[in-house]
């Protein structure tokens, strides 16, 4: 596949001239009528195969740059193997895919990023001038996915970019013509490798003058990092998952991968290919909505292990990234996600029954809005007042889901001359709990906790955790230290409930419930 960001238009553009009649005698010409026509020169391409030998098999693009020519972008082909175009004067990027018609032979692709069109030009394309890519996991019993290699030059402020997506390993690459200016070339190369049990994504980049003449990687298991993908199964969502990896930076190919709940999937990465992203779509009942997570950004290092989990318990608010309310004039927004998994990814669409948030404004009610959880907007009279807004969510299930979590938080606020956060915070309780959002009955728990958003970093007053075992019936105070509460977990199939209130060093407070936080086993 070959794509270029520049769409083709005519090469040349049509005369006008006007004619205008005096009586009936000569003609007079109106010189101002006439278009300038572009100052053009002719492309002559040869293409050469692996023996020497000129070929049809072959396609080419040239694709402007800068200069008068910034627009053009042209395929031109003649089964001879020559071919001849005339283009207006400018700087352009070619580009030249050529094939023998027998997949096992692979392809040849060779770049000029530098081609100045000033005269007539002649360029030979030689497939006998490039050498092979050549990069390679440490398993040999791994087998080929797929791969691409990826261009991007840059001249005059314009950048153009082009790519070749190959499903074989068996590529060949070869800079032609002179060096372009320098940092001007950028280039990448993604290719993905499998065994039964791992994933290689192996990803490398350069910048430079020239386009790659051969590329040869061979990295050794110390080279490379380890990332692992863990999606959990909480009681009624076992099923297949789907994952999706790919580097962070730069239009490139992925990878993507089904995976039975629970599980893992495991990868061993490049870490030169910079920082990585993965989108994780849950498993989903019949007729529902997809629920996607993602975590972007993920920095990785030669011979570490870094590990993701999606969809497990402790679900509940999460203020990573988001103000939670914003004040906006006479405009009150509440945006807090309030089923985020234990990891604190937010899902995109979670599953529930109902939800509601209400607002009131000095002890009287503005109003209810029901819909998605913790999202509502309101508008509010001016001036300074105190506010308790309230989100709620519930769904059925078993105990370890999650099946009910609220948090009511407490404010002054008054008019806003533009948006302007709202001191709100949230409370995250993590506990390592089993791939089924299960911990250990009749044992001893560590449950990690953490403040974030207006009573974060220190900012705390006052923080109280309770604990239920009778789905918020009757709550019981554990003490919170050095960051974490401990408690003593009920005996098997027991939904154990969390509760914080908290109130930060401002006055504001937060109350926030999560019935059936993880259940025992």
């Amino acid at each position: 596949m070959n794509n270029s960001s520049v769409p083709r238009r005519s090469v040349l553009r049509t005369l006008a001239l006007a004619v205008s009649l005096v009586g009936s005698a000569m003609p007079a010409w109106d010189t101002t009528a006439f278009a300038a026509e572009p100052e053009t020169y002719a492309l002559t391409i040869t293409h050469l195969d692996r023996t020497g030998s000129r070929t049809a098999d072959y396609a080419t693009t040239v694709t402007g740059i800068s200069g008068p020519g910034a627009g053009e972008s042209v395929q031109p082909h003649d089964a001879s193997g020559t071919t001849t175009v005339r283009l207006p004067k400018g700087r352009y990027l070619l580009d030249s895919f050529l094939t023998t018609g027998d997949g096992a032979d692979g392809m040849d692709w060779i770049v000029q990023p530098r081609l100045d069109l000033d005269r007539d030009t002649t360029v030979t394309v030689d497939a006998r001038t490039t050498a092979p890519v050549d990069v390679r996991p440490p398993d040999r019993t791994a087998g080929f996915l797929h791969g691409g290699m990826f261009v991007e030059v840059t001249h005059g402020g314009a950048t153009r970019f082009i790519n070749q997506v190959i499903a074989t390993p068996n590529l060949r690459v070869a800079h032609l013509g002179p060096a372009a200016e320098s940092g001007s070339v950028k280039q990448w190369y993604d290719a993905h490798w499998t065994t039964e049990t791992t994933g290689y994504a192996l990803g490398y980049t350069f910048t430079g003058t020239r386009a790659l003449t051969g590329l040869t990687r061979r990295p050794s298991p110390k080279d490379l990092a380890t990332l692992q993908i863990r999606g959990a199964a909480r009681p009624g969502t076992a099923g297949t998952a789907s994952i999706d990896l790919t580097p962070s930076t730069g239009v490139t190919v992925g990878v993507t991968q089904k995976l039975t709940t629970p599980g893992t999937a495991t990868y061993l990465v490049t870490p030169e290919r910079g920082t990585w992203d993965i989108t994780y779509w849950a498993p989903a009942a019949p007729g529902a909505a997809t629920n996607r997570y993602s975590a972007n950004g993920i920095a990785v290092r030669a011979g570490a292990t870094t590990t993701y989990s999606f969809d497990n318990a402790v679900f509940g608010p999460d203020l990573t990234g988001r103000p939670g309310v914003v004040r906006d004039g006479d405009g009150l927004a509440v945006d807090v996600p309030l089923l985020a998994d234990g990891d604190g990814h937010v899902p995109s669409a979670p599953s529930y029954d109902a939800a509601s948030t209400t607002l009131h404004r000095n002890g009287m009610l503005v109003g209810t809005q029901s819909g998605a959880p913790g999202r509502a907007e309101f508008t509010v009279p001016p001036g300074r007042a105190t506010y308790r807004v309230t989100s709620t969510v519930n769904r059925n299930g078993a105990p370890g889901t999650a099946t009910g979590v609220t948090a009511s938080w407490t404010f002054t606020s008054g008019t806003t001359t533009g948006p302007t956060p709202v001191p709100v915070s949230a409370v995250r309780f993590s506990p390592a709990l089993s791939p089924t959002g299960t911990a250990v009955a009749n044992a001893t728990l560590r449950i990690p906790v953490t403040v974030q958003g207006a009573a974060g970093d220190g900012r705390i007053r006052s923080l109280a955790v309770s604990v239920s075992v009778d789905s918020g019936a009757s709550w019981t105070r554990v003490p919170v230290e050095r960051g974490a509460v401990t408690i003593r977990n009920p005996h098997a199939g027991t939904g154990v409930s969390l509760r914080a209130e908290l109130t930060d060093t401002g006055g504001n407070t937060l109350t926030q419930t999560i019935v059936d936080a993880y259940r025992t086993q």
